[in-house]
């Protein structure tokens, strides 16, 4: 019981601390704008008596709902998504250092990005990247998990090993295309593997809403599941669970999750293996309390990098897939540091 509270006050420090990034993300930026000004542009929309006397201006209004509330949305979308996405295959793998990327998603979005700067189809759509990128990602999933289904089972570490030869078979393939690109259509891949947050639009957030909202709802549901299924797959057969049919609904979830992620925002590393692992460390290894607390810290991890990548030199904006890569790399070699001292 006591766990239990505990995990639910950590719960609300984390939507406190979300509702925090969320007004320093919206204020922050070359044009900055106080903070009042923010809340009261927002209370003013929903009907609330809150600073009142504070009068936001039409380009302060202008660029909060155009441009750093999409931004903002994106951000708490893809961290969010990649964050639970990680404990989940963490808990499927058994594994703090497993990831979204071991089973092939950012080396398949890769591909259908690559192909589509390639072909020259992204100067007509914005959109147009963002579905070939997602659609890469469903397919090198597809064929991680049909090259590592064995009689109607998926065994683990059948599965690891074909996401790893899946993502070096992509990789030599976005390699081949690459060179065969010009210099500027180098550069736009270059710009979007690096992973970023800036000129998104609300095309970008109704495009992946919808896929990481239901991935993400779905696998709190199944929370419960996860656990059995993280004991081991003698002791989740044990007691009557179907363990190939939980594992591929956990692995369609979280793949779905994270090419919607990737897709919109581009390649962004370590958020959904820093914070599923710092959340364990806190909370403890129930997926239950797990799940959307890795939900909620990869909201809130990723919108503050993204608002010190823009605060941090003035006049620069730091891409966030660089901030997090500064941040996550020197936590994951402790991580590694740590799992082979265990293992030693």
């Amino acid at each position: 019981m006591k766990q239990i509270c505990r995990t639910r006050l950590f719960l609300c420090a984390l939507i406190g601390a979300l509702f925090c990034a969320m007004i320093l993300s919206m204020r922050s930026g070359q044009y900055d704008i106080p903070t009042e000004c923010v809340i009261a542009s927002f209370a003013h929309a929903a009907g609330l008596p809150l600073f009142p006397d504070v009068v936001v201006t039409p380009e302060q209004e202008a660029v909060l709902w155009h441009i750093r509330l999409p931004r903002t949305l994106v951000g708490v979308m893809v961290g969010a998504g990649l964050g639970i996405s990680g404990a989940v295959l963490q808990g499927i793998f058994s594994n703090p250092l497993a990831d979204p990327g071991i089973i092939g998603v950012s080396s398949g979005a890769s591909v259908g990005a690559v192909l589509a700067i390639g072909i020259g189809l992204t100067a007509g759509n914005v959109l147009t990247l963002p579905v070939f990128a997602f659609t890469g990602s469903i397919l090198a999933v597809g064929l991680t998990v049909s090259l590592s289904m064995r009689h109607g089972r998926i065994p683990v570490m059948t599965l690891l090993l074909s996401g790893v030869v899946v993502g070096m078979f992509l990789a030599a393939c976005t390699a081949a295309i690459l060179t065969v690109m010009n210099e500027q259509k180098m550069q736009q891949y270059l710009f979007w593997t690096i992973g970023g947050l800036d000129y998104r639009r609300w095309d970008h957030v109704l495009l992946g809403i919808g896929p990481i909202g239901i991935g993400a709802s779905v696998m709190v549901l199944l929370a419960r599941h996860l656990n059995l299924l993280a004991f081991g797959e003698v002791e989740a057969r044990a007691a009557g669970m179907p363990v190939t049919s939980f594992r591929l609904l956990f692995l369609v979830l979280a793949s779905l999750t994270t090419a919607a992620g990737v897709c919109i925002s581009g390649n962004i590393g370590f958020v959904g293996l820093v914070v599923p692992h710092m959340m364990r460390l806190i909370i403890g290894p129930d997926h239950r309390g797990l799940l959307p607390a890795s939900l909620l810290a990869g909201a809130v991890f990723l919108v503050l990098c993204d608002s010190v990548g823009r605060i941090l030199l003035p006049g620069m904006e730091i891409r966030v897939g660089i901030m997090t890569a500064f941040i996550g790399t020197p936590y994951f070699l402790y991580l590694l540091r740590r799992h082979m001292r265990m293992t030693g």
